[in-house]
């Protein structure tokens, strides 16, 4: 009894009322940082410890000499669009050697334009809605800021998809020509939107790759392996993945900056909500 108890209701009531309990010594964060840094706020009170997971701005670093270039785009759209671009984990800026950068748009104009978007539950789809009105208005205003501040749009677009339907249906979309100073590069969209940028050397492509307030996650690309794992321990990220690595439920995750504090999974997850506890004789 009591090992699983679930309480139902809305975060500024029930949620608060958690973080501020004198009778909760943890709280463990999934969420907005907006809200990541109230419930921070709330516990400082009680000085008690929190784990935050939250927002992502995710790079993926392509170097000039990764293999099978066709291979690590439909890798880049995959991670983007996971779950219609609503994963706080996602890849969503593709960062490449400015020399690949017309490829990359070709072979990245394919894929995404490839996605059949409509009814997750329907054989064939790709690409389904977004969860509401709000968030699929929130998308579009991201799109809409894009090309405002002078993006290049490859495919998509705020257009509705064709043979969408009805519903919060977003067409896959990918910018290119996106500098490190836009919002599309900046702020977490949560949509599917791909922002590919391009650079000239590796330092740059770090000095990108490290140039948001987040660091959750990340992706290195390299034919060579040492030189994907020594970038890859530049990055102020708490996961990367290495050349497509897949996810790993053991490792632990959890992110720099503003992505959060602490960490979920594997061992490092399970000390969060320890206490040590010397006795001395």
């Amino acid at each position: 009894m009591g090992v699983f108890n679930l309480v139902s209701g809305l975060g500024e009531v029930v949620g608060e009322a958690i973080a501020r309990h004198p009778g909760v010594d943890m709280v463990s964060f999934t969420g907005s940082v907006r809200a990541g840094k109230r419930v921070a706020e709330l516990a400082a009170r009680g000085v008690k410890r929190v784990t935050l997971e939250l927002g992502g701005k995710s790079p993926n670093v392509v170097l000039d000499d990764a293999d099978d270039l066709p291979a690590i785009v439909r890798g880049a759209i995959r991670s983007a669009f996971l779950n219609s671009g609503q994963t706080c984990s996602a890849l969503t800026r593709l960062i490449v050697p400015r020399q690949q950068l017309p490829q990359v748009e070709r072979l990245a104009a394919e894929v995404a334009g490839g996605q059949r978007v409509g009814d997750p539950t329907r054989d064939g789809t790709s690409l389904g809605p977004v969860v509401s009105q709000t968030q699929y208005q929130r998308v579009l205003g991201y799109i809409d800021r894009g090309l405002q501040e002078g993006a290049r749009l490859v495919v998509g677009g705020p257009e509705r998809p064709a043979g969408a339907g009805g519903g919060y249906f977003v067409a896959p979309t990918v910018f290119s020509d996106v500098r490190p100073d836009m919002t599309i590069a900046r702020e977490e969209i949560f949509g599917p939107v791909l922002a590919v940028m391009s650079y000239d050397d590796e330092e740059e492509a770090i000095e990108i790759a490290n140039g948001t307030p987040y660091g959750l996650s990340a992706g290195v690309w390299s034919g060579d392996p040492d030189r994907a794992e020594r970038v890859a321990k530049r990055l102020r990220s708490g996961q990367v993945k290495i050349n497509g690595a897949a996810s790993n439920p053991t490792a632990p995750f959890g992110g720099y900056k503003q992505s959060g504090v602490g960490r979920e999974l594997g061992v490092q997850g399970l000390e969060e909500y320890l206490e040590t506890k010397a006795l001395l004789f």
